[in-house]
């Protein structure tokens, strides 16, 4: 019995000591291989790029700063974004079927040109009135037109007036006392001298010409008629003087101008006005010569609006040698505004689809593949956009059937709507209120606070004036973000303190996905 006992203790302690001497090598064995599949705990992440840190498409080799100084945010080997996640797939028929076109995003100087009706007028520098100061009545006219062109010192008229008549007889008598008192003192002889210069001043005050007064000296006889002469070059405007008519002092005869240079007024339109500027180049096309252009610069822009029409008058002042520019012909004006003289990224107009708060343009991936991008645009000129960010210089966007290829992929859309979304009870869902939007909890939410400063209804967006948001490293800021409900804007007001939640959509845009004013802002 002893026996047998001590044979089954053995026995049990020899599997004892196999089973451990099997966990023992299974358990080194594991170790190793760990330990040689698994990299060092010291190798550091692989930086890919850098990515701008409001989500343009703009990426960096090295670490760099956007234009507000805000730092480009590393992208780690295993981190990146996933490609064309919304791009629109076409067959290659349906693209031809459609006539899809497409143009790259090009620099180019953005020249605006603002076009505006005008019409010839004279230079009001040169108009004058031809007027008597004396009462008479005229005996003769030797300009009896309109239109009639004038030199300076042309005889206008000639006429009758007891005035004149007096105030020459006063004259001679002036003269021949002078000579009468040569032998005098010199004292009498200074009287005399000031009573002619006195006469003469008389004729020369009621505009009789220089030529008149000299045959009178020349002559000595009192002149019955007396010629009025032109005081300036000049075309006959508008002719009012009769022959044989009485006038009156201050009564006009003539009205004149000289139109050897005209002023060429345009109405240039109140929302244009910023684009026209004092020496800017103006090309001109007169109605009257449509085979012949006219170049000129701007003079001056007149300082008032007109009410009914909404432009202001510009000038611009054209010579007219020929005489073939004639008051009140109608032109037609275009001015050239250069945005800068730098170039700037620009795509067609047609390439633009607005959706009333958003700006989007279909980017061609190639093989019938199209992505839809958001774009900021700056300013618009013939038939071209400044694109300010969300597309970079020689990406193909379309130009021609985007409007086909947007319905397809909103049809798409719709389509993928179905039995991919959870349908939630009104008492279920998270309430929404017009003070406070929020958007899927799968989406990444990044806080701040700031000041409204203004709020475009129109475009569901609002100028925030904010301060640093560190889960971006944004540092403090203004900016425009286009908020995701338009009617959580209704209850708030420009200088109004509040916190806000932002969100990044797939094209890159940070809107608003959830606003409250401050004092009330509490995180759900």
């Amino acid at each position: 019995m002893t026996l047998i006992l001590k044979l089954i203790v053995a026995g049990m302690m020899l599997m004892t000591m196999l089973a451990v001497g099997y966990w023992w090598g299974k358990t080194q064995s594991q170790s190793d291989t760990a330990h040689t599949d698994s990299p060092p705990d010291s190798k550091e992440r692989k930086v890919l790029y850098y990515r701008n840190p409001m989500g343009l498409p703009d990426t960096s080799p090295v670490p760099k700063k956007d234009p507000m100084g805000m730092d480009y945010l590393p992208v780690y080997a295993g981190e990146e974004p996933p490609l064309e996640q919304n791009a629109i797939t076409i067959s290659t028929e349906k693209v031809q079927k459609l006539g899809v076109r497409t143009e790259a995003a090009a620099l180019r100087e953005l020249i605006r040109t603002v076009r505006a009706v005008a019409t010839i007028q004279p230079n009001e520098r040169t108009q004058y009135e031809v007027v008597t100061k004396f009462e008479g009545w005229i005996h003769r006219l030797h300009v009896n037109a309109t239109g009639q062109t004038v030199r300076k010192g042309d005889a206008l008229m000639e006429i009758y007036s007891p005035e004149l008549i007096t105030a020459q007889q006063e004259y001679l008598i002036a003269a021949r006392g002078l000579q009468a008192v040569a032998d005098a003192d010199a004292q009498t002889r200074a009287a005399m001298q000031r009573l002619v210069a006195s006469a003469l001043q008389k004729l020369r005050n009621w505009d009789i010409a220089e030529t008149e007064i000299r045959r009178l000296q020349h002559s000595g006889e009192v002149q019955q008629y007396l010629a009025l002469r032109a005081k300036a070059d000049g075309v006959v405007l508008e002719k009012k003087a009769v022959a044989g008519q009485r006038m009156m002092p201050g009564e006009t005869l003539y009205e004149m101008a000289d139109l050897s240079a005209v002023w060429l007024l345009a109405d240039v339109f109140e929302q244009d006005l910023g684009m026209i500027h004092p020496g800017q180049l103006v090309t001109i096309r007169i109605d009257a010569y449509p085979d012949k252009v006219f170049n000129g610069k701007v003079a001056f822009v007149y300082p008032q609006i007109t009410a009914e029409t909404r432009t202001a008058s510009v000038r611009i002042e054209l010579p007219n040698p020929d005489g073939k520019l004639k008051p009140a012909m109608y032109a037609h004006v275009e001015f050239a505004s250069f945005h800068s003289k730098n170039k700037v990224l620009t795509v067609p107009d047609s390439a633009v689809l607005d959706t009333g708060t958003r700006r989007v343009v279909l980017v061609d991936l190639g093989a019938g593949r199209y992505e839809p991008r958001t774009v900021k645009l700056g300013m618009h000129a013939d038939g071209y956009t400044e694109v300010l960010g969300g597309l970079r210089s020689g990406e193909a966007v379309v130009v021609k059937a985007n409007f086909l290829i947007d319905a397809e992929s909103n049809f798409k859309s719709a389509l993928n709507s179905f039995g991919h979304n959870t349908y939630y009870p009104v008492s279920e869902a998270q309430e929404i209120t017009s003070s406070s939007t929020a958007l899927s909890p799968a989406q990444v939410r990044y806080r701040g606070e700031g000041q409204i400063e203004a709020i475009d209804f129109a475009h569901a967006t609002v100028t925030l004036a904010h301060g640093p948001i560190p889960s971006l490293k944004w540092p403090a800021m203004t900016m425009d973000f286009r908020i995701q409900e338009p009617t959580a804007l209704q209850s708030f007001k420009p200088g109004q303190k509040v916190a806000f939640e932002i969100a990044e959509e797939p094209a890159g845009e940070f809107v608003i996905v959830r606003i409250q004013p401050a004092d009330s802002f509490h995180d759900h």
